[in-house]
């Protein structure tokens, strides 16, 4: 099949819609019920781990599971979202690349684990995984039909699964479609280059990921910034000021927490050379920090898991001032060690508590704020600041949108060149 070319005539736009309409329903289709099945899966390891504690003290014992089974059955996936960034950059013919199926049930059952025994992890990992895995193997089927894909069609499709899982995760589905294009590059605002002909196919994809996960009666976490807090949030010269400040901090702590997490995982590589007893003395570290505390009454706990409680309540009420610290260091060393899962979910409580504990600082109030962090230290982090800007849309509304945006182009700025992706490209310097 030839490269799907933008259309150009009434006859290519017919043909260039029901290609693209076929593909990205499939994939999003796929993506949604993988995404649904994740959630699932979550809630129910969040529960019964929520109600049993002691299970933390295996969490090194469910590491050593994970890096068994990577190490024996998924050498070939064990990248993970950088291998699915690798594969939308490479030259090679489609032929000679394709995601292994595989990818699918390991990073479900690695993720699982991981959430099941306490580590701190998300799930857009999960998600971006699963997504563009099951969207490949459509690249597969096709090859043995007359209608295989060229290597640029095939880039296309696999940004479409990556925007499948993300829309459908999180119940975002603009924000998954440009979340798809955007994380692909690295650039500054006037730099960035988007591909035109995957926006059709991302914004199809994402779109029915996230009605087939609803229709699968999955329900998202609803986040909402306070009415009191959207009132006094006024465009006055201090908020803005307030919200360049909130900017900064999420852009200083999204690079911290990028740059610390990748030399925790470049020292376990260094000095653990068999792979699974990474994340093993991982779990040592991560259940002993837990699990001592928590007998003298710290509520540790908190700081595990997806940790959606905390961030919900930091839209309410005030919290520690030190509780995005601790998740910090509790997620850095989870997914440095090897433990699967994603960095998102995490990054959305390092920023709703960052911005509840500005709050102390600056004018804007502490819901708005927690709005503004949960969204910006996540787009310094992925080098996403408009799909994190649509993100606050979707969820917050338009008017803490308008702040959101701020925060989010600001922490962007100041986040470096280099994220939580390895196989990010950056084309110019941010500055």
């Amino acid at each position: 099949m030839p490269t799907i070319n933008p259309p150009q005539t009434p006859s290519h736009i017919i043909t260039y819609l029901t290609r693209w309409l076929i593909l990205a329903t499939a994939a999003g289709i796929l993506a949604g019920m993988a995404s649904a099945l994740l959630l699932v899966s979550l809630e129910w390891a969040t529960r019964i781990r929520e109600a049993h504690l002691w299970i933390i003290a295996f969490l090194p014992l469910a590491g050593l599971a994970v890096g068994l089974m990577y190490h024996y059955y998924g050498r070939t996936v064990e990248a993970g979202n950088n291998l699915i960034l690798e594969q939308v950059h490479t030259e090679v013919e489609v032929a000679d690349s394709i995601i292994p199926a595989r990818m699918t049930p390991l990073i479900l059952v690695g993720t699982i684990l991981t959430h099941l025994f306490g580590g701190s992890a998300g799930r857009e990992g999960t998600a971006l995984q699963t997504g563009a895995s099951l969207a490949d193997q459509l690249t597969w089927f096709l090859r043995k039909t007359r209608f295989a894909l060229t290597t640029p069609d095939r880039r296309i499709l696999l940004m479409a699964g990556v925007a499948a899982g993300f829309g459908s995760v999180f119940g975002t589905p603009i924000a998954g479609a440009i979340f798809g294009l955007e994380v692909l590059t690295v650039a500054t605002p006037t730099h960035r280059t988007f591909n035109y002909q995957a926006i059709l196919p991302c914004l199809l994809a994402s779109f029915l990921a996230d009605f087939t996960t609803r229709a699968l009666r999955i329900h998202h976490t609803l986040y909402a910034v306070t009415p009191e807090a959207l009132q006094a949030a006024t465009p006055t010269i201090l908020n803005l000021l307030s919200a360049i400040a909130a900017g900064i901090a999420s852009g200083l702590t999204a690079l911290l927490f990028a740059r610390i997490t990748h030399a925790i995982g470049s020292t376990f590589k260094q000095h653990i050379t068999f792979p699974p007893l990474r994340p093993f003395l991982g779990g040592i570290l991560v259940a002993t920090a837990v699990l001592i505390p928590l007998r003298y009454g710290v509520a540790t706990p908190r700081y595990i898991g997806l940790g959606i409680p905390t961030i919900l309540a930091s839209f309410t009420q005030p919290l520690p001032a030190y509780d995005f610290a601790a998740k910090f260091v509790f997620t850095a060393l989870t997914l440095g060690s090897g433990f699967k899962g994603g960095e998102v979910t995490p990054l959305f409580y390092i920023g709703a508590t960052l911005g509840n504990a500005l709050s102390h600082l600056l004018t804007l109030p502490a819901s708005m704020l927690a709005a503004m962090g949960f969204v910006a230290v996540f787009a310094g982090a992925a080098n996403t600041p408009i799909a994190s800007t649509l993100m606050a849309y979707e969820l917050f509304g338009p008017r803490a949108a308008a702040f959101a945006a701020i925060a989010c182009l600001v922490s962007y700025l100041f986040s470096g060149s280099r994220g939580i992706y390895h196989a990010q490209r950056p084309r110019h310097p941010k500055a």
